[in-house]
């Protein structure tokens, strides 16, 4: 069963955060198996408490490949990148 890793970002540094961190992590994305579904600068809030922000929304061949990219060195070196230049809430749905 496919799995999606939904993310929502607030950016404080957006030029930073896209020369950095989404630049090598649309590498490791690649190369774990997943693809990106939604890279959106923008998200309208329709019903709910949310800051809005940034949208990300990637489909991987199943959980277990959202995961083993989510706790890989890599990843883990990447994920430095954008320490303080945004604020994140990460998802993991399966369907």
């Amino acid at each position: 069963m496919s799995a999606y890793l939904v993310i929502t970002a607030q950016l404080h540094d957006r030029e930073a955060f896209l020369a950095g961190y989404a630049r090598e992590v649309a590498a490791l994305v690649e190369s774990f198996g997943g693809e990106y579904l939604v890279r959106a600068p923008g998200i309208d809030i329709l019903e709910g408490e949310h800051p809005g922000g940034s949208l990300v929304i990637s489909k991987w061949p199943d959980k277990a490949a959202a995961l083993a990219f989510w706790h890989s060195p890599e990843y883990a070196r990447a994920k430095k990148l954008r320490e303080g230049i945004a604020d994140c809430q990460v998802l993991l749905i399966e369907g």
